[in-house]
């Protein structure tokens, strides 16, 4: 009797295992690597991040959803700017987890272009088609398909910016028209949200401290084409515990909609009110 050849089961991907304990940290976001010659997801409120590039009707309907949300939450309209703000944050938070995440759990920095990552807001899902990262020397996975070693840590940091760069940038491309605002200040938000996404992630983890020093040492502040620096700050709270902040390099403009109600990290916030926000209540 011949007995069929058994077939060899996909290694997983290098970036798996710190997109499940993200997933697991913040259950809200779930990150999926695609196979190479995996279709791409499409319908049932999927968008391509190339689509979202190309800033037409992709956009349109993205931004249609905050729109919405803001009439239903706030019994109002925002400016169609900041309706764009909002919904490019609501993209690009996630997306730059995608790189952040795996770098500072195992320093592994995927390459994500925008013809590779999916996006299903409603549900929290994005998918990605991984085919190249950046590790170190001694990573297990150096040896892998796609790998690409680099010598030593600050060689990593530089990949993680490439990375988000190369993915941001063109999304940003896609959204600037309707969002009245200076390339200058769409790369401050970049800055932004590769900081509070992974400083919010860390925390969940456990390892915020651990987070603000690689990410100030990550965005120091001179790394072009980023605007602003991590810039973390420590307060003091009514109990003299250490209450860590930090100063947007952007405006997210929510003072639209409630001028008294600021963001923590928002610079028209003073620090009085940061440390009542930051205070856990008795």
């Amino acid at each position: 009797m011949t007995v069929p050849a058994l077939l060899t089961a996909a290694p997983p991907s290098p970036v798996a295992p710190a997109y499940a304990r993200l997933t697991e940290a913040f259950p809200g976001l779930r990150a999926e690597v695609l196979a190479t010659d995996d279709a791409a997801p499409s319908g049932g409120g999927w968008v391509g991040a190339a689509e979202l590039a190309e800033g037409g009707d992709a956009v349109d309907a993205f931004l249609a959803r905050d729109d919405a949300q803001v009439l239903r939450d706030y019994g109002t309209r925002a400016r169609p700017d900041v309706v764009a703000s909002f919904g490019l944050h609501r993209y690009a938070w996630p997306a730059c987890l995608l790189v952040t995440v795996p770098w500072f759990l195992d320093r592994r920095v995927p390459r994500i272009p925008v013809r590779d990552v999916f996006f299903q807001r409603e549900r929290g899902h994005l998918a990605a088609r991984v085919r190249e990262f950046a590790c170190l020397p001694d990573d297990p996975a150096a040896s892998l398909p796609g790998a690409r070693v680099v010598p030593d840590e600050a060689a990593l940091r530089a990949e993680v910016l490439d990375a988000v760069a190369e993915h941001l940038g063109p999304v940003l491309e896609g959204f600037g028209p309707r969002m009245r605002r200076g390339r200058r200040a769409l790369w401050g938000m970049a800055t932004d949200e590769i900081v509070e996404g992974l400083w919010y992630i860390a925390h969940l983890l456990g390892e915020e401290r651990r987070a603000m020093t690689e990410l100030e040492l990550l965005l120091p502040g001179t790394t072009g084409p980023y605007v602003g620096a991590a810039g973390f700050r420590e307060l003091t709270g009514p109990d003299g515990a250490s209450l860590p902040t930090r100063d947007r390099a952007s405006c997210c403009l929510f003072y639209t909609l409630r001028p008294e109600d600021t963001c923590v990290t928002c610079p028209r916030t003073c620090d009085a009110d940061r440390v009542r926000k930051l205070t856990p209540a008795p």
